[in-house]
């Protein structure tokens, strides 16, 4: 992981591999900065779980990395490539992405809107072939979704689109997976298979992850699972790389960037041979963010 402390350079000449390179970057809309000179870079197989208070510019910075803003100053590398210097197809190939939310406008089934996930691998006017009809049918039964092969997918729940997003990531085999608030619209065991599978993405796959979310407590969730985890907190047009979970999810931590009083715990499930943490949220402080 780059620091905000190292600068690309640094990193080449200590032979470290980053996959995604920010490299002093600044982006503002209308003279107001969103964030300014944030370095940052991540290597294959690390997790960025990015944390911070709503509004404070994570999916911005997400969408400068996938190339629909560009940056007033600084760059952005995928694998050594300017963002701004690759095609569309180009980029699908690098990341996959699921958003924060999606629009579904026509009848695909599921199945449809799953192997769209392997179109940057098609030449024009292609057909997936049946070892991408294959590959998709292992994702969904991965999931224990295949139920849903041939549903309208205009007509799934919110979270089981959430999950298609997601299966379809996957289908699309990038070495980088970008997520924004990935389990806002999931339950409970929905949401727990999704972290499931960032696990074994990041373990098992060592792809590079990079999760906006609202709860920090998924980032403990990745560590005692044992994915190398890093946080950053995103605030007041800054970026803060704060080290891994344990490290940077203190109770002065939380306290000054989301204005929470907590306590983290750390406890032992008697099934389980490993410690576990936690955040357990007590209550909002009086002063506003």
């Amino acid at each position: 992981m780059v620091s905000q402390n190292q600068s690309p350079s640094d990193v080449k000449r200590s032979g470290i591999q980053s996959v995604i390179t920010i490299d002093h970057a600044t982006f503002s809309y209308d003279g107001a900065a969103v964030f300014s000179d944030v370095t940052l870079g991540l290597q294959p197989g690390e997790t960025l779980c990015l944390l911070g208070p709503n509004g404070c510019g994570k999916t911005t910075l997400i969408d400068c990395i996938l190339g629909i803003h560009h940056l007033d100053t600084g760059r952005i590398l995928i694998r050594g490539e300017a963002v701004t210097a690759l095609t569309p197809k180009q980029m699908a190939r690098h990341i996959a992405y699921v958003p924060q939310n999606h629009t579904k406008h026509f009848s695909y089934t599921v199945m449809d809107v799953l192997l769209m996930g392997r179109t940057p691998y098609l030449p024009y006017y292609a057909s997936p072939s049946a070892e991408d009809v294959a590959r998709v049918e292992a994702v969904l039964d991965e999931f224990r979704l295949y139920h849903l092969r041939d549903r309208d997918y205009t007509r799934l729940s919110g979270g089981e689109t959430q999950l298609v997003m997601i299966m379809r990531a996957l289908v699309q085999d990038t070495p980088v997976i970008i997520m924004d608030e990935p389990t806002a619209h999931l339950d409970f065991r929905n949401e727990l298979m999704v972290l499931e599978a960032m696990v074994r993405l990041a373990s098992q796959q060592d792809r590079t992850l990079v999760m906006a979310s609202h709860f920090p407590n998924h980032a403990f969730y990745l560590e005692n699972e044992g994915v190398p985890v890093q946080v950053a907190f995103m605030n007041h047009s800054t970026v803060t790389l704060s080290g891994g979970p344990s490290q940077a999810l203190t109770q002065a931590n939380l306290e000054h960037f989301y204005r929470v009083s907590t306590q983290v715990v750390e406890y032992r499930v008697p099934r389980e041979k490993r410690m576990f943490k936690q955040i357990i949220p007590i209550h909002t402080l009086d002063k506003d963010i």
